[in-house]
């Protein structure tokens, strides 16, 4: 409203009669002001009484700018993988022993313990099927391990499993069906084997979280053989298998273009094939390789069956045409293998340690390391992390024993990627199984 000033009171009738019409005057000019925040000036009163102004216009301002949305976080995790799982007679024996009668293989493997439970995620090799209820445990040459070994791997750590192999149908589709119930039971993940033909066409997948972002993770398994033993009649999708005498790795891409499918954003490889107790990977084996590399749709090379350690190295091709890690062989994780049956080094393996980081335009960059393992066969089938050990020796190893081993490994493993020595650590909010839907918590 417009200020007034002091008056007389002989001014008074006028006053008021000046005063009213002000009053009017400045109502319609209100009224008429924009409301809309525009820039137009005040209208005008016809007449304004001495000593009064106009109400000042309101200043205008534009309008905010809309904060831009902040990009995904980069995710960064870490992996295990791990060896063949080879539950020997004498390492069954073993786990006897230390469970008073029952099978414990927790005090087998609790040296290595810290190397699994502290990556992101841990996938390890399940060589052997478990033995069906009503049967006995048993070795080498039909495997069937107890139930026993099952959570004991979950407690050790491990996430999921690989399960395609020479051995899967030791025990035929029982122990088939028996090892991938175990592993449901125990909320391990796996991948190579399937019950349902739903199972086998739906891939193995793991989420890893960095505040609001989750990347998948798939894992696909493939083996060379069944040892001769048939598939169950009718179901040519329980195990996972590939022509390698051929070099044919079609079923392999097409599993890991089906898991791309299925929204995948990293893909692990797990091959379990090609020449036994030979450190150097042969031509058909290094052709293999090289055409899931070549084929851009794999992230991870992981090599099984070898039952010695072999080389790791970065493949020409990957995806985006970044290289492909290649863990060809990581030698024996658990057995009864050593110089009493086989060479030295089916006594040692390798875990894998890579470190995957996805930036957030989706752009992969992985890293690979390796941690040297051995089983200490006359104690008790004890596993160590020789880097551990090297300097004091453990058990019936001793340290020049124990630095004989670690250095076959590192010959093994050569010298593209570097040893691991302390670890993993997680690096990721959190790293998980996805259940798929036939799982009673799905």
């Amino acid at each position: 409203m417009p200020s007034h000033s002091r008056r007389t009171p002989s001014a008074l009738p006028a006053l008021a009669v000046a005063t009213a019409a002000a009053a009017v005057l400045a109502i319609g000019a209100v009224v008429a002001w924009p409301v809309d925040g525009a820039t137009s000036s005040a209208p005008e009163a016809s007449s304004t009484p001495s000593g009064t102004e106009p109400t000042p216009a309101p200043s205008a301002s534009a309008a905010p700018s809309p904060t831009p949305p902040e990009p995904p976080p980069t995710v960064e995790f870490t992996l295990v993988t791990g060896g063949d799982v080879l539950t020997h007679g004498p390492v069954l024996s073993s786990a006897r022993a230390a469970g008073d009668g029952a099978y414990d293989f927790a005090p087998l493997m609790e040296n290595v313990r810290p190397y699994v439970a502290g990556a992101d995620l841990a996938l390890c090799h399940l060589e052997v099927p478990i033995a069906p209820a009503g049967t006995e445990p048993s070795g080498y040459p039909t495997f069937g391990a107890p139930a026993e070994l099952i959570p004991a791997l979950a407690a050790e750590g491990w996430d999921g499993c690989s399960t395609a192999s020479n051995h899967s149908m030791d025990r035929r589709y029982a122990g088939l069906e028996t090892t991938l119930d175990a592993l449901d039971d125990a909320g391990l993940g796996h991948s190579g084997m399937a019950r349902t033909e739903e199972e086998a066409a739906s891939t193995q997948m793991y989420t890893v979280r960095v505040d609001d972002r989750r990347i998948r993770v798939a894992t696909i398994s493939f083996t060379y053989g069944l040892n001769g033993l048939p598939k169950p009649e009718g179901m040519p999708w329980a195990v996972d298998t590939f022509d390698a005498d051929a070099q044919d790795v079609a079923p392999v891409l097409t599993a890991a273009q089906e898991a791309r499918d299925q929204g995948a954003d990293i893909v692990i490889a797990s091959t379990h094939c090609c020449v036994e107790y030979q450190t150097e990977p042969n031509a058909a084996q290094r052709d293999i390789a090289q055409q899931i590399a070549d084929s851009g749709l794999v992230d991870l090379y992981v090599g099984h069956h070898a039952h010695v350690p072999q080389p790791v190295e970065l493949l020409d091709g990957g995806v985006d045409g970044a290289g492909m890690w290649t863990y060809f062989g990581h030698g024996n994780y658990l057995s009864n293998q050593d110089t009493q049956c086989c060479r030295a080094d089916t006594n040692s393996g390798y875990l894998g340690v890579t470190t995957f980081s996805i930036a957030p335009e989706g752009a992969v960059e992985v890293t690979a390391e390796w941690v040297a393992t051995t089983v200490d066969r006359t104690g008790r089938h004890t596993m160590h992390v020789l880097n551990d050990i090297v300097e004091t020796g453990a058990g019936d190893l001793s340290a020049a024993e124990a630095q004989a081993r670690h250095q076959r490994v590192a010959d093994a493993a050569g010298t593209q990627a570097s040893e691991r020595t302390t670890p993993p650590e997680q690096l990721a909010d959190s790293a998980f199984r996805v259940t798929r839907w036939w799982e009673p918590s799905a």
